[in-house]
């Protein structure tokens, strides 16, 4: 039986082609086999949702009286720039029985093609037969393996109803709120948008926070006491033993446990000097540090923002390019760092290929022990996508533009690491008593850098303390107390790579403690699909500003993230969605309920805008330009358009 097969964009569609049989014929929108089999693509999303005005002609006009806009039939519209291609695949559908679903292998790949299907009412009865094919290598033998693995599209349904319903609530709260919140700023006389979203939002919540921390800061003074302990055997070696503040101490501490007192630590330092130190407790142990694990999405986002100084965008674009057009990595926007067992048979070919394209990473795959199996490996942390790593495709790389040879060495060197023993550590830990006061000196040197000799001079550990093996129950003597002033520090501003890992880990900045715990394990902020776009659209927006490497709020942004309901500007919201998305993806969470329950909280939060004031933070906008555009000549037609448009806020 011939097969329909509906890949999520036209690179995909020519690898999966590719596999199969010649010869074949370009059509308009899709190929054909000889064998009769016919691939066709979506361009990314062929629909979108439609406008609130779409429900009803009303809500051109932004009134507060019409808020909120929820509907009660959900409507998606095609795309303008991918009707065309909308009906290539309409007509298609109902000329084949068997179809195959190749969408990209996430979240989003997977409401994409669906939605697409129901769309075009395709039968129950063809719905129950639609297999799923995942690729996430364009290579031929890749694609032709995952040919032989396709699964019951079925299987996926959960994953399409948990992307369906990210999609409505995210329309939902945004276009309300960003109505809501525009509307009130209009009353104070605030002529631009005030775009509200339930992600971006508390990003921006993070980023304003942070700015008005490091102003707003004081610094304070703090003290810190080290015991200078001469080792007898080795003049050369002084030991520096930190002073614990007992019990007693309390009420000269602050809340971090800094002691803010001088006349204390100058007591405990005189008490000490002279006076033997006893080593009441003494351990010494190996540790081992197992190789960082292949790269996510935004884990590699975040390693070259530090690294290169490039944006998540430009590293998401990057990553696209070498899967899509050089085939050199597998599918980039994975949110995973695992492996399935089955790839580490590919593992001989794909460090083959390393050596072959790469010179500078030659001699580490020669080094590499292909014996070793990293933790990498492990089925049952991959779903749907895995790790990205370099394909066993060997090809020159000299075709390749700076930035998309920088992401192929960081990618390659991240999968070599795997091949590489743990970095072994010498650990020691001294606790002496000194005249009634305690105090330990920690010692961590690297005895043998295993997998960090990949990483160069960044990587290494350069300040390394050497602390040496006494036996407990030894008296040495301390020389002296050396005291230290000290100045409490902000917190450092945010930078695009500290602001991805703000994104993905999302817990530490929830200020609900049941939920931190929950959340640890979510996928954070946004996706790895839509952080880079969310980033780079507050800053198009005007809420977030680059200051060289430093991302700052604008007065916008604050005087909107006040007027906001504090749950709007922290995470835990957000997070809280994403954690119930993730378990309706897993079977563990109805649809309705979620629904339902953002339904309420919308009424609820429109209620409170209509009741209120405007907010004072909105009286204090600073005023915006409104934008400059070119005069074209246009219809009598047009311009009826353009003047029914701009009733618009």
């Amino acid at each position: 039986m011939s097969r329909l097969f509906i890949a999520e964009k036209p690179s995909l569609a020519r690898a999966i082609a590719a596999t199969l049989p010649s010869p074949q014929k370009k059509e308009q929108g899709f190929i054909k086999c000889s064998n009769g089999d016919v691939v066709t693509w979506c361009i990314g999303h062929l629909l979108e949702q439609v406008e609130p005005d779409a429900y009803d002609e009303k809500y051109k006009r932004w009134s507060l009286t019409d808020l909120p806009i929820i509907p009660t039939q959900w409507q998606l519209k095609p795309r303008k720039s991918a009707s065309k291609q909308l009906s290539v695949i309409r007509k298609l559908l109902k000329e084949f029985d068997q179809i195959i679903h190749a969408g990209d292998p996430d979240r989003e790949g997977q409401l994409l093609v669906d939605e697409v299907i129901d769309y075009c009412k395709v039968s129950n009865a063809k719905k129950d037969q639609i297999q799923r094919l995942l690729i996430s290598d364009l290579n031929l033998p890749a694609v032709k393996t995952a040919l032989n693995q396709m699964r019951s599209n079925r299987e996926f349904i959960p994953l399409s109803i948990s992307a369906l319903a990210r999609s409505r609530a995210d329309w939902l709260y945004g276009i309300n709120m960003s109505r809501g919140y525009t509307l009130l700023g209009q009353k104070a006389g605030y002529k631009g948008v005030l775009s509200v979203g339930r992600v971006q939002s508390p990003l921006v919540g993070l980023v304003v926070r942070r700015d008005e921390e490091i102003e707003n800061f004081v610094p304070k003074d703090y003290f810190t006491l080290d015991a200078i302990i001469p080792y007898q055997q080795n003049p050369m070696i002084e030991i520096r033993a930190r002073w614990q503040p007992s019990e007693a101490c309390k009420p000269w501490q602050n809340e971090e446990g800094r002691v803010i007192h001088r006349k204390l630590v100058e007591n405990v330092a005189s008490r000490i000097a002279g006076q033997p130190a006893h080593v009441i407790e003494s351990e010494q142990k190996q540790t081992k540090q197992a190789p960082p694990l292949p790269y996510s999405l935004s884990s590699l986002q975040i390693d070259a923002a530090k690294r290169f100084g490039l944006s998540a965008q430009q590293v998401l674009d990057t990553c696209q390019s070498l899967y899509e057009k050089h085939k050199l990595i597998t599918y980039p926007r994975s949110d995973s760092r695992y492996l399935p067992n089955d790839h580490y048979k590919q593992s001989e070919q794909v460090l083959d290929a390393i050596a072959n394209n790469e010179q500078i990473l030659s001699n580490a795959v020669v080094k590499a022990d292909r014996q070793l199996k990293s933790k990498a490996w492990n089925d049952s942390k991959v779903d749907a996508h895995h790790a990205i790593i370099p394909t066993p495709k060997k090809q020159s790389l000299s075709g390749l533009t700076a930035n998309e040879l920088k992401i192929y060495q960081q990618v390659a060197r991240q999968y070599i690491i795997q091949f590489y023993p743990s970095a072994r550590y010498a650990e020691s830990k001294l606790v002496f008593d000194i005249a009634g006061g305690c105090f330990i000196a920690k010692g961590r040197v690297l005895i043998d850098a295993g997998w960090k000799t990949l990483i160069g001079k960044e990587g290494q550990d350069e300040h390394q303390n050497s602390v040496p093996a006494i036996k407990k129950g030894t008296e040495l003597l301390c020389r002296e107390g050396e005291i230290k002033d000290r100045k409490t520090e902000p917190p450092k501003p945010f930078t695009e790579s500290s602001l991805l890992q703000a994104m993905t880990g999302i817990s530490r900045f929830v200020a609900d403690k049941d939920l931190k715990k929950i959340l640890r394990e979510t996928d954070g902020l946004g996706t790895e699909a839509t952080r880079a776009g969310i980033l780079e659209t507050l800053f198009k927006r005007g809420l977030l500003a680059r200051n060289g490497k430093i991302i700052i709020s604008t007065p916008a942004a604050r005087g909107l993230i006040h007027a906001l309901p504090l749950e709007a500007t922290y995470p835990d919201m957000t997070a809280h969605w994403e954690h119930q998305l993730q378990a309706m993806a897993e079977k563990n969470q109805a649809y309705r309920p979620f629904m339902d329950a953002l339904e309420q909280r919308v009424q609820t939060l429109m209620t409170k805008i209509k009741m209120g004031d405007v907010p004072e933070s909105l009286r204090h906008l600073p005023q915006v330009e409104p934008p400059k555009f070119k005069r074209k000549r246009t219809s009598g037609k047009q311009k009826t358009k353009r003047r029914a448009s701009s009733t618009k806020a």
